[in-house]
């Protein structure tokens, strides 16, 4: 059976509200009907992290989640993270970006990881963003973009200890 909800949610530090069709995904309602373009639509099965965000400040999949069932959650996405430009300098100095498609999910995934641990290693960061598949740089320019961001420098293909 299927219906229409009310959704109230915090999105990137604004109360929203939306009427929702039962079946919407969250990444949908984020982008056609709160219209925060920046989180991708990619697989829709949860294989490649373009649509990465934060709920409630853990790291999810909106292509996997119903719309309905994060009412009252605080939902963060590329357009809200905090402190995002020292990332995005890291990423264009490391060339971390090709298409651009997976970046969104990828400096969410990122800025998870850098809230939690401030100077990752390289292994850290490979781990953070396992969940986020990137189809143009092969990785290394994105792990060291991160690392980049976290420690001010960057060490090309490191594989330094935690």
């Amino acid at each position: 059976m299927t219906g229409t909800i009310q959704v109230r949610l915090t999105l990137n530090g604004e109360s929203r509200f939306a009427d929702v069709d039962s079946r919407l995904l969250l990444v949908e309602l984020i982008r056609d009907a709160l219209d925060a373009k920046g989180t991708r639509v990619g697989c829709l099965t949860g294989d490649c992290g373009a649509c990465t965000v934060l709920v409630d400040g853990e790291v999810r999949k909106s292509c996997l989640m119903l719309a309905a069932s994060i009412s009252g959650n605080d939902v963060r996405t590329i357009e809200g993270i905090e402190g995002i430009e020292t990332l995005q300098e890291a990423f264009i100095a490391e060339n971390g970006f090709q298409c651009g498609f997976c970046t969104s999910g990828m400096i969410v995934a990122a800025a998870d990881l850098l809230k939690r641990n401030p100077l990752p290693s390289h292994e850290a960061i490979r781990r953070a963003i396992s969940g986020n598949l990137c189809r143009c740089t092969g990785y290394e320019s994105i792990v060291n973009a991160i690392y980049r961001a976290a420690h001010g420098n960057c060490l090309s293909g490191g594989s330094d200890d935690e």
